[in-house]
């Protein structure tokens, strides 16, 4: 068979989507069928098969466990840049970080993909947290995509991906370095430090047991259907301290959901 040509069928999208919502939450709506064929078709090109048959098949057999962790990669969207939603940064440095006394800071990026946000917020707390070289702060970058957390580990980007970050910025926080002609940026390891990187699925038991003074949970309960989103905003008032923030998407919000959060401004919230 032509790969080109394998179609999905809509039981095989029914099947798929209802294995990625009960694995990690995401809800692929009706109308996302010709997104996930073509999402799919990495995996199949990947493993030389020949249809959405065999892939199913393929899933069902003995390799099927270890394929779910590639399936999530492909499946989930990992759009991210530097200092993404730059508002928040701003409000975080001039209204949230000037209040933090305590010592002992942590703060959690949810869904982290390859580094950008923990590592724009790293950058922020070295600029405007006083004394934060000498204090006990940590930032906890989690997500499920194990291709996107190899990217953050690593901590090099290209020059494109580094243009909304002040140039003050990156000669402070990167060495520049250049591979065949192309010029890339490193995180250096003093703003590395700061971030710890771990594999987190959102909907497992969480071994961390806080409590963080920020939480950035920005684009991901868009993907959410309304039940997940109730009881991801539930655990997140758990593990906020008291006075804690936090911060979703600028597409998001806590209006469809029930919750204690005070609003304080669009996107972001306070316990």
């Amino acid at each position: 068979m032509n790969l080109m040509s394998a179609e999905l069928s809509e039981k095989q999208f029914r099947k798929i989507s209802q294995l990625i919502y009960n694995l990690c939450g995401i809800n692929l709506k009706d109308g996302k069928q010709a997104l996930v064929r073509a999402r799919l078709m990495k995996r199949l090109r990947a493993l030389k098969l020949d249809s959405f048959d065999e892939y199913m098949k393929y899933l069902d057999g003995d390799q099927g466990t270890q394929e779910l962790s590639y399936l999530i990669d492909v499946m989930t969207t990992n759009k991210t840049s530097f200092f993404r939603e730059p508002e928040h940064f701003k409000f975080l440095c001039d209204h949230v970080l000037p209040k933090l006394r305590s010592s002992r800071l942590r703060f959690w990026t949810a869904a982290c993909s390859s580094g950008e946000e923990p590592f724009s917020l790293a950058m922020l707390l070295k600029e405007h947290l006083p004394n934060a070289d000498t204090r006990d702060v940590k930032i906890l970058a989690t997500d499920i995509s194990m291709k996107m957390l190899e990217k953050a580990r690593n901590g090099v980007y290209s020059e494109e991906l580094v243009r909304d970050v002040p140039s003050r910025f990156s000669k402070k926080y990167f060495d520049k370095f250049s591979q065949n002609s192309i010029n890339y940026y490193r995180v250096k390891d003093n703003v590395k430090a700061m971030v710890r990187l771990g594999w987190l699925n959102l909907m497992d038991p969480w071994p961390m047991k806080g409590p963080f003074h920020v939480i950035f949970c920005r684009n991901v309960m868009i993907y959410f259907d309304r039940p997940t989103q109730q009881r991801l905003i539930n655990r997140l008032w758990e593990l906020l301290d008291s006075g804690g923030y936090l911060f979703v998407g600028h597409s998001e919000g806590l209006s469809a959901v029930s919750h204690k959060f005070r609003y304080v401004r669009p996107a972001v919230y306070k316990k």
